[in-house]
Parts: C-alpha cells; sequence; structure tokens
C-alpha cells in the first residue's frame, strides 16, 4: 500500500513537471535523457572588423642612399658611387624587359641618387593624385657603374643610360594589369600624359615618348623616338 501511494506520488510530479513545462526534463521516450542543467560558456566575443586596429604598414624598402657621379655623356659615360633601386615598393614594381618579368635583375636599376629620388618622387606623388591607377613599373635605368649597355646585355640594347642619368618608365596599362603594354591601344593615354608632365616639371632634360602615341609637352623636351610605344625614356640633366 504504501509502494502503490509513493509510485503514485513520483508519476503525480512528473505530470506536473511536463505540465509546468520545464525545460530541465525531457521525455526520455525520445532518447534525450534528461538536459544537463550547467549553462554552456559562451564563447569569447570578437570585435567586428571595423573596429579591430589596422595591421600594421608594410616598412617601405631600404635604399642605400650616396652622392653619385654621373661621368661622361649618357651615350659615353660611366657612373660613380650608383644608388640601385628596389625590385619594388608600395607605388611602384620594376620590370625587366629582356625576360618579359617582374622585377628586373638588380645589375639593370642602378642610378644617380639624383635619378632615383626624382623617380620615385614622380611616382609617388602620381599615386597619391590617381588612387586607382595600377602600380607605375621602372625598366632599365644603367649598370652599376654605368658605361656600354647595348646589344649584348639583351635586346636591342640601349644607345645611352651609360651614366646613371637615364630611367625607362612604362606607361600604365587600361586593363590595370602589372606588365609592360604590348600595343599602344593598351596604354592609358590619360595616366601617361600625366606621367610625362610630372617628369617635366620636375625638371627632365628629355622625356622620349612613344610616336604611335597622343603624347605632347615642351618641344626640346618631350620628343618622339621609334621604340618607345611603350614606355617613356626620362633623361635627367647632369
Amino acid at each position: 500500500m504504501v509502494a502503490l501511494a509513493a509510485a503514485a506520488a513520483v508519476l503525480l510530479g512528473i505530470t506536473l513537471s511536463r505540465a509546468s513545462g520545464d525545460p530541465g526534463d525531457v521525455d526520455p521516450v525520445d532518447g534525450e535523457g534528461l538536459r544537463a542543467l550547467a549553462v554552456p560558456a559562451a564563447p569569447p566575443l570578437r570585435p567586428p572588423a571595423d573596429l579591430r586596429p589596422d595591421p600594421p604598414a608594410p616598412r617601405p624598402p631600404k635604399i642605400h642612399w650616396r652622392d653619385s657621379v654621373a661621368v661622361g655623356l649618357p651615350y659615353a659615360g660611366r657612373l660613380v658611387r650608383g644608388v640601385r633601386v628596389p625590385a619594388e615598393g608600395r607605388v611602384f614594381f620594376t620590370w625587366d624587359p629582356i625576360l618579359k618579368r617582374s622585377p628586373n635583375r638588380s645589375w639593370r636599376r642602378w642610378g644617380t641618387d639624383e635619378l632615383v629620388r626624382t623617380t620615385l618622387r614622380v611616382i609617388r606623388a602620381f599615386a597619391l593624385d590617381n588612387p586607382g591607377a595600377p602600380r607605375v613599373a621602372i625598366g632599365d635605368m644603367s649598370r652599376p657603374r654605368g658605361g656600354d649597355f647595348g646589344k649584348r646585355y639583351g635586346g636591342i640594347g640601349h644607345a645611352s643610360h651609360q651614366n646613371g642619368l637615364d630611367a625607362d618608365v612604362y606607361y600604365p596599362r587600361l586593363d590595370r594589369h602589372e606588365r609592360a603594354p604590348l600595343r599602344p591601344r593598351q596604354v592609358d593615354l590619360a595616366l601617361a600624359q600625366d606621367l610625362v608632365d610630372r617628369f617635366v616639371a620636375a625638371g627632365a632634360q628629355k622625356v622620349f615618348v612613344g610616336p604611335r602615341l597622343d603624347l605632347h609637352g615642351p618641344p626640346g623636351i618631350v620628343q618622339p623616338l621609334v621604340n618607345h610605344d611603350n614606355h617613356l625614356h626620362v633623361r635627367l640633366r647632369g
């Protein structure tokens, strides 16, 4: 009799618990058993992406500056204490015209400190004023000590580029690809003209441009020259 009363009390408790909607109990027939009463710890919160600190900015490439001397003429000279342009930077990369790849080989990208400073200063200002433009490609300058840079160094060679005052800079492409243009129709003429104007304003002695491109500037400074339809050739005064 006592056992029957106890069983009835247990059944009554279960019925009342289910009727009250107690979430701590589930039907064991469903195979779930009793739920754990402990609440699992919430995962640590991460701040939204726009509130997280910016990653550290990449360090600018290191340049070993020294006072350079351009000896002789661009087409008959040599370079003393030249400065090497880094393989790439935030707003520029270098292009090897013989291997058709980036970066340009290190022995092909030396110039006077004035040429390197002027070229990088012009490109940085260009990038700042044209935020949607691709990085600018810097091509051949001079060899580490200047001198002959003719056909034996690849392609048609250079008649000048001997005393660290000449640099090839490739025109930006319309498709924004970071490589040298193959044809005049691939050149972004507006951006190319902007580069020409900036090198003229920076005091270039000569800026040779492609004869198949509608690029212009002060007569005697900006001059069309064959084999320059994919890059401009800037020369500083000695």
